[in-house]
């Protein structure tokens, strides 16, 4: 981005939110804007209406959204929908009505269809079935990209999306109830080993093939695209590489200094059996991650320790 700006960070206090300030900050020179959800409820019209009319942004990332795991999306699917639908639907309406510049709205890879051949390509969405765990999610945030299609279309705005894969790192979700597979699984290596458990029993299979992208490197992305990229399509976000569940688990258990026994609880869903994005598009925009996940790891590890403090 060039010359000041003022630049509006919408669920700035999330991990993908938290990354892009933490960005921009290294940019420097913007006015960063960071309303938290007491400040401004995305999923009420007429406060955002009112926020865009007092604060005129130039600039939005949209890393505001409800999320969560499988268990989380299977059991709250009305909440994943409508609360997803409005803050999106708001916030790029605003976007228009204000004529902000450019605004970047973050999806997931979920939006891809579940048997999808891999890597996911931007062009298989909607090709086919959604996965039936987290289908609610994904249908909003496809929603959101056509939303952004549609603006730019109708009224030539500058709206782009961007998904990327699995994240991990600073200000994620350790909660086993709601949190996705990476930090659950350091917050079970981490509780295993300080109670000197002989094993850890993990959901599903262990064979699933999973990508993770570090937080920071996500945020890098979005700052890149948000200067080099103006096009209709989504972009996919991510390392291009993947690795069982199983792997991951011996990474983090070797990170964690656990040295205990691993078992699968097999009667327990795998969610999709695969999910890896290609990342050509991006890679010839000139962008790749710079962050090696064992690095990622230890450094979300020793996050999470500070965090407990």
């Amino acid at each position: 981005m060039g010359s000041a700006e003022r630049v509006l960070v919408l669920g700035a206090r999330g991990m993908v939110g938290a990354a892009i300030v933490r960005a921009l900050k290294r940019a420097g020179q913007h006015e960063i804007l960071t309303p938290s959800h007491a400040e401004l409820d995305l999923t009420d019209a007429r406060a955002t209406a009112n926020y865009f009319d007092a604060h005129a942004p130039s600039r939005v990332f949209v890393a505001a959204a409800k999320v969560g795991g499988i268990l989380a999306n299977d059991t709250y699917p009305a909440d994943f929908l409508y609360q997803n639908l409005m803050i999106e639907a708001n916030v790029i309406h605003e976007a228009y009505r204000h004529n902000v510049k450019k605004l970047l709205f973050l999806g997931s890879t979920c939006i891809y269809p579940r048997m999808a051949p891999q890597p996911l390509k931007e062009d298989y969405l909607l090709t086919g079935p959604l996965e039936p765990t987290n289908e609610w999610y994904a249908i909003a945030k496809i929603a959101g990209i056509k939303l952004c299609e549609a603006y730019r279309k109708q009224h030539g705005c500058d709206f782009i999306s961007a998904m990327p894969t699995n994240l991990y790192g600073p200000e994620d979700s350790f909660d086993l109830a709601t949190s996705h597979v990476l930090p659950a699984l350091i917050r079970k290596f981490h509780e295993a080993q300080r109670s000197g458990a002989e094993n850890v029993t993990l959901w599903g299979s262990g064979t699933p093939l999973r990508e993770f992208l570090h937080v920071d490197d996500c945020a890098s992305a979005c700052l890149f695209l948000m200067d080099n990229y103006s096009d209709a399509q989504t972009v996919n976000i991510g390392t291009g590489e993947d690795l069982p569940i199983i792997d991951l688990a011996r990474i983090i258990a070797t990170v964690v200094g656990y040295n205990g026994g691993v078992q699968f609880d097999a009667t327990k869903p795998d969610g999709t059996p695969r999910k890896l994005v290609d990342v050509t598009k991006l890679h010839l925009l000139g962008w790749q991650h710079s962050i090696a996940l064992e690095d990622g790891i230890r450094s979300t590890y020793d996050w999470y320790q500070r965090s407990l403090q």
